[in-house]
């Protein structure tokens, strides 16, 4: 699959060299915001499967922010409408949707929790997306033996008056716009 001659204009190969694969905008708002709210993590953190965007490795959750296009949002009505290089493209894509499967569930076994959000969700609305990230953590501290000073973090997390427990955190998230894809180690799927 790897360094295939495609056949395409130059221009579109001039649009595609530009895409960044690390240090996106959608990844830098997400971490910005969430380096401003006391959380501490690792970006692009190679030591983990699938090298994550955003590694909190203190409570071992790991943030994605996936393309719409590369990882395949809305792939069966999305594939039918590619044109040019159509095979390379549906293999491409398909390995890149299986990977990401496959790093969930390495990372799931290893006790990580594993959050997917869409470059557009971040875009759209990075505090609520932020918000998402604090729960988990939350969650992870309130059903584990991480010391208890999760309540600090999401004081300084929200603007107004977000939480002052764990569960209130995670029905605010819950009532937010944001489609988010948690998985943990207690009620995922290998």
């Amino acid at each position: 699959m790897k360094h295939q001659k495609l056949d395409t204009l130059p221009e579109i190969s001039k649009r595609m060299s530009k895409v960044k694969l690390k240090r996106g905008v959608a990844e830098s708002a997400l971490s910005k915001i969430l380096w401003h709210r006391g959380v501490r993590y690792k970006l692009n953190y190679r030591a983990l499967a699938g090298s994550p965007d955003i590694a909190i490795t203190k409570y071992k959750v790991a943030v994605f922010v996936d393309g719409e296009f590369w990882h395949g949002q809305d792939w069966e009505n999305r594939k039918p409408r590619l044109k040019r290089n159509r095979e390379y493209w549906i293999e491409k894509i398909e390995e890149n949707m299986a990977r990401d499967k496959r790093n969930d569930a390495t990372l799931t076994d290893a006790g990580w929790s594993v959050i997917r959000f869409w470059e557009k969700e971040i875009i759209k609305d990075a505090d609520a997306c932020a918000n998402a990230v604090i729960a988990e953590i939350s969650v992870r501290v309130a059903t584990s033996h991480y010391p208890d000073n999760i309540l600090k973090l999401l004081n300084s997390a929200s603007t107004a008056d977000m939480a002052s427990t764990a569960s209130t955190a995670a029905a605010a998230v819950a009532e937010s716009s944001v489609a988010y894809k948690v998985s943990n180690s207690q009620d995922s799927e290998p």
